[in-house]
């Protein structure tokens, strides 16, 4: 069978190597793949890789060939899988590959919020401290995050390890998710979302992109939050009404908020949240630690034997 991975270089820029993917026999990589050559490239392969490259109905139906598409995220937005079980293609994600390196960034929002590291050492490195008349001095005052709300809307693994976080640091824990597990940790509380928009004071964002969670965080929930609140989203940027979430910003009704996600990535056409007062924005790398990649390389490849042995898991078709 060729195997033809559409995108490669988000997973493996290069410091990863290939070989398991050389042994499946006919291999190609390409790092980048423009729309309108992606059924140029797939037309000979059984087995078709994707991150971010869409795989639309119309595609599918250029593809005779095609037996198989593997997305290399645990997302799978990308593919029509209706369209693909259809047509006979087994689609399969690789889940929980990044889920502690998405909460390990999900809590690096929040210290920065808290404590100001860079603020803080921007102004040491300027010499602030070296003209203080006391042994430390205040820009701002800092956060302790003990004994305050932390909300997490979507329980699946990445939220329960931030839930799990949370609760290491002293935090109250309270979360939604719409058909919650009959077993909870005690120190875990359930909540329909509007009680968490309006009692949390760190929020954050894990539910996958559908109809319904398109904006789930709209100008009406936003309006419901603290003015000292927090707001962190590393799930997927149509999930938050981004002219609403500027506007709540720059008027000041929210403390801050970070984003790891955005409605277009590349923003190339702007985003209102570039701009927007009090907001961290990181360029959807919660997932690409070196050790979440090899993870993602190793489950992807497993999934593509599998499905070769006649055998698939992680389908999501």
């Amino acid at each position: 069978m060729k195997t033809v991975i559409l995108d490669a270089y988000t997973m493996n820029p290069g410091d990863l190597p290939w070989d398991g993917w050389e042994k499946l026999g006919d291999f190609v990589k390409y790092d980048r793949t423009p729309k309108e050559l992606v059924v140029q490239r797939a037309a000979d392969a059984e087995i078709v890789l994707v991150n971010k490259v869409r795989m639309h109905a119309e595609v599918i139906a250029q593809l005779p060939k095609l037996r198989y598409i593997g997305v290399l995220a645990t997302g799978y937005d990308v593919v029509d899988v209706k369209a693909a079980k259809e047509a006979g293609i087994t689609v399969t994600n690789v889940p929980a590959y990044s889920t502690d390196s998405v909460a390990q960034l999900v809590f690096a929002f929040i210290l920065e919020h808290c404590q100001k590291v860079a603020l803080y050492s921007q102004e040491v490195h300027k010499g602030a401290w070296q003209t203080s008349p006391d042994f430390t001095f205040s820009i701002t005052p800092t956060i302790e995050l003990a004994g305050k709300t932390l909300g997490v809307i979507g329980l699946g693994r990445i939220g329960m390890k931030v839930a799990e976080i949370g609760h290491a640091f002293g935090m109250k824990v309270v979360g939604y998710r719409r058909n919650p597990p009959a077993a909870l940790p005690s120190w875990l509380a359930i909540a329909p979302v509007e009680t968490i928009f309006k009692t949390a004071d760190f929020l954050t964002c894990h539910c996958p992109l559908t109809p319904e969670t398109r904006p789930l965080i709209d100008a009406k929930h936003l309006s419901l939050m603290k003015p000292t609140a927090f707001l962190v989203n590393t799930s997927r940027g149509p999930v938050v009404d981004e002219q609403a979430l500027a506007d709540t910003l720059n008027a000041g009704r929210i403390a801050g908020a970070a984003v790891d996600v955005l409605a277009q990535e590349p923003p190339s056409n702007g985003s209102p949240l570039l701009t927007a007062k009090n907001c961290l924005i990181t360029p959807h790398l919660a997932w690409a630690t070196k050790e979440a990649r090899i993870r993602l390389n190793q489950v992807a490849l497993e999934n593509v034997k599998a499905f070769i042995a006649g055998k698939p898991v992680n389908v999501v078709s």
